[in-house]
């Protein structure tokens, strides 16, 4: 009996793959996004994946791109908002670390480097780099790339040994975002919230 499957353009089974890519990441670590448990996932055929992505390299790179992109999009927006005082800066920090964290770009990141994938980052750092040269423009005078540098090093050391370290040293475990927030206002003290 043969299973039924629905048709997708190859921009839809690419965005379909890059979703349940994702869940793979959260749910099992970045070990377990592999093209057949993708393909299971969407119910589509480890040929199909290959055929789209070329190999796990090239699906976890494009995972990076994906989760770059809406990463630094949230980030972008927040910062925006908090210049304007309409969100407070925690939310920068916050964004940052949980894109590192429960979005679990700091697994897979670490995993690629670890593996020998280090070109797989290039979409991320790019999109990182991107994300600086549009929060400076009309901001020159501030640091942002000294900012941004120590932000996503903290988000990162974070994500993989955060909740580890702050139990070993008997503090909270948001003590690292709080610390982070801290040190944002003190580079940036024009993104403080205005009263209300």
């Amino acid at each position: 009996m043969s299973i039924a499957r629905e048709r997708l353009s190859p921009e839809e089974s690419r965005a379909a793959a890059l979703e349940a890519a994702r869940a793979l990441l959260l749910e099992a670590g970045p070990q377990a996004v592999t093209l057949k448990a993708v393909a299971a996932r969407i119910g589509k055929t480890h040929a199909n994946l290959l055929h789209h992505f070329g190999s796990a390299a090239g699906l976890q790179a494009q995972l990076a791109r994906h989760l770059a992109e809406h990463v630094t999009a949230a980030i972008g927006g927040a910062v925006a908002r908090a210049r304007q005082g309409e969100a407070d800066p925690r939310e920068i920090v916050d964004r940052t670390f949980d894109a590192f964290g429960s979005g679990g770009a700091g697994a897979l990141a670490a995993w690629m480097i670890l593996s020998g994938n280090r070109d797989a980052l290039d979409p991320v750092l790019d999109a990182i780099h991107g994300l600086v040269d549009q929060l400076r423009q009309g901001h020159e005078d501030r640091p942002v790339p000294e900012t941004t540098l120590w932000l996503v090093l903290a988000a990162l050391g974070d994500s993989l040994l955060g909740t580890a370290m702050a139990d070993a040293l008997g503090l909270p475990r948001d003590k690292a975002r709080e610390l982070a927030a801290r040190h944002l206002l003190a580079a940036h003290p024009a993104i403080e919230p205005k009263e209300g």
